[in-house]
């Protein structure tokens, strides 16, 4: 497939095109699923929600990775950024993978988290393959903590240089105000609210999100 050109809002694909979307996007769907995905849905980009209060979480002091990475608020073009570009694609996947809540409620969790940035990273990867060159990928967490939590700081922060990671290390949609529960409800999923207190007897799994928006 060629590589498709600059669509706006009012410039939607024609239905066959859509038909040719949905058909390579299986392949992305089981690529996902053998990226280690427990479950991946196929969603309209444009009822995606986004509540740009939900950025303000990433603050400080609510977020302790505020402003150490590139992938995260301020470094990242936020909210009203993020609903332009929804305006701009027809078709996202969203990815999950769920684990025991006790994982995630360790410091096993990072490894976890850096799963899903490479599952979203590589579905991104060949989408662009298939000729979806404007495909973009969101995962969660801070890359730093993620992936560079060994180093004092950000090179790409610091201005000190390119990403060490930039392979596989993806913006989180918090700092771009996706409400992440709305959007497990768009693809047909449940979520379950963890917080350091939850008892993982009564919530024994727990779910990360990530999201691609493909054309």
């Amino acid at each position: 497939m060629s590589s498709k050109p600059h669509q706006s809002s009012e410039d939607k694909p024609p239905a066959d095109d859509i038909k040719v979307i949905a058909k390579n996007l299986q392949t992305l769907v089981d690529l996902a699923a053998c990226s280690g995905a427990s479950d991946t849905a196929v969603v309209a980009a444009g009822q995606i929600v986004v509540e740009p209060q939900l950025a303000d979480y990433c603050t400080s002091p609510g977020c302790a990775q505020y402003g150490l990475s590139r992938s995260c608020p301020p470094h990242v073009e936020g909210p009203e950024a993020f609903q332009a570009w929804l305006k701009e694609y027809n078709t996202a996947m969203v990815v999950k993978i769920e684990v025991p809540s006790q994982v995630l409620m360790s410091d096993e969790r990072r490894e976890v988290f850096e799963l899903l940035h490479h599952l979203v990273a590589g579905v991104e990867k060949a989408a662009m393959a298939q000729g979806y060159q404007r495909a973009r990928a969101f995962a969660g967490g801070s890359c730093k903590q993620i992936f560079c939590d060994q180093y004092a700081d950000c090179r790409v922060v610091d201005r000190q240089g390119r990403c060490r990671n930039p392979r596989y290390a993806r913006p989180s949609m918090s700092g771009f105000g996706v409400n992440v529960g709305r959007l497990m409800q768009l693809a047909g999923w449940q979520m379950e609210k963890m917080t350091k207190n939850t008892d993982t007897a009564k919530v024994p799994l727990g779910t990360l999100v990530g999201l691609i928006l493909v054309d």
